[in-house]
């Protein structure tokens, strides 16, 4: 087969085969932190914010799709390709700020895994938490990346447990379709800083990053694949293929976020609950009033979606600090032969495992880390838009009218949720 043909199988590969990068990258969004603001959301607000999912969801995937575009494409990562059009300092001034918000969600992450693995089952946290990091670090620096995806692919499947709690607890349909195209919300600041908060932790940077990496991965894996400008006989399956995977993963994503929301407003804002703290505080929380199913589910799903989420929070900083610098990045490769990339992996697991042994409060650090988040998006999503329609660098495979108008959108809505951050905090 010559490199330039595509497989012989095709588009004619099943669903499943043609799920990955995008699978895991949905499945990652709803990590501890994100579960956290979810449950937030519904504690406080009820059903009132469900209508935000179904803007969140067009955007969020449009934003990933140009994301795996972009890796499959050009065969670079997303840093690589932000450096074709920006200076490299102030790609490396994102990258830095990238990698302290991830350090951040990494460390409240692994903290909210150790506080659920001892109200599960009784033993302390701290143990947990480092036994967790530790896991976690090795899978990634030992397992080679073809087999590590398969992994998380199947991890994902914890999110069922979020789902399963929709069944476990009693839920008033009527008002919850209300909260899908009525909802009944005063805006101010509360609401506002919510609102940001859901918007930051669903259209995320190390999502980015994350995808348009493993696009790369995947193309250095596979013999017969090329980047498409390359290759452009390949663009046909390739691209229909980043299309279903990444609106499955997103659409898995935002059905485990409004079961978050519903589960949470059916239970913990019904019961007069308005305010909870980790993830964990959730899971206690639903005990006495959805029993003890709910609780286990719950637990188990912030256990599954951390192991989950630290991989894409550590690679994706890693990817691109190796980037900027000129480093060697492959999962596939072994720690002596990408030794900055590993490296970077290492430091931010054990910069955030270090945040448990330190008196800072979780909850605030979740905030800044939004507040980076929120605020490196907007020239991260701008520098995007501007590789994606760029002839120069995407040849013939530029984006098509309607995903530049819903990525400029998503672009938009980033900006004004991190002007309405500074205005209503």
């Amino acid at each position: 087969m010559d490199r330039g043909d595509p497989p012989r199988d095709g588009v004619s590969e099943p669903i499943l085969k043609q799920l990955g990068p995008g699978l895991i990258t949905g499945a990652a969004d709803d990590d501890p932190s994100g579960i956290a603001t979810y449950s937030q959301a519904g504690t406080q607000f009820g059903f009132n914010m469900l209508w935000l999912m179904l803007l969140t969801y067009p955007l969020m995937s449009a934003i990933q799709m140009i994301s795996g575009r972009i890796g499959r494409v050009t065969g670079c990562g997303l840093a690589a390709n932000l450096r074709t059009i920006w200076p490299r300092s102030m790609v490396l001034l994102l990258v830095g700020l990238l990698l302290v918000a991830n350090t951040i969600n990494i460390g409240a992450n692994l903290s909210a895994m150790g506080a659920s693995a001892e109200l599960a089952t009784g033993l302390p946290s701290m143990p947990t938490t480092i036994a967790f990091a530790i896991v976690s670090l090795g899978l990634q620096m030992f397992v080679p990346y073809h087999r590590y995806a398969a992994y998380l692919k199947w991890l994902t499947m914890v999110l069922l447990s979020y789902v399963a709690v929709l069944f476990v607890v009693e839920i008033d349909w009527l008002e919850a379709a209300k909260g899908f195209v009525m909802p009944s919300l005063e805006f101010n600041g509360e609401t506002f800083t919510v609102i940001v908060a859901i918007l930051g932790t669903t259209i995320s940077p190390y999502l980015f990053f994350w995808q348009t990496s493993q696009e790369v991965e995947e193309i250095e894996g596979k013999d017969e694949a090329q980047p498409l400008r390359q290759a452009p006989r390949q663009a046909k399956r390739e691209l229909k293929r980043i299309r279903i995977d990444t609106f499955i993963g997103m659409a898995i994503s935002n059905l485990v976020a409004i079961a978050i929301i519903m589960s949470t407003a059916a239970t913990l804002h019904a019961s007069g609950k308005t305010h909870i703290g980790t993830a964990a505080d959730v899971a206690e929380a639903l005990k006495p009033v959805a029993g003890n199913f709910a609780f286990a589910l719950f637990s188990i799903g912030i256990i599954g979606t951390g192991m989950l989420s630290i991989p894409v929070l550590a690679g994706s900083a890693a990817y691109a600090a190796s980037e900027c610098f000129g480093w060697a990045c492959s999962l596939e490769s072994r720690p002596r032969e990408a030794a900055g990339f590993y490296s970077v992996i290492a430091i931010a697991t054990v910069l955030g495992l270090s945040i448990e042994f330190l008196p800072v409060d979780p909850i605030r650090a979740l905030f800044w880390s939004a507040v980076i988040n929120g605020f490196v998006a907007v020239p991260i999503m701008v520098g995007m838009m501007m590789v994606v329609s760029r002839h120069e660098r995407m040849k013939q495979f530029t984006a098509r009218p309607m995903l530049v108008w819903t990525g400029w959108s998503a672009t938009a809505v980033m900006a004004a949720a991190a002007a309405a951050m500074v205005i209503y905090r």
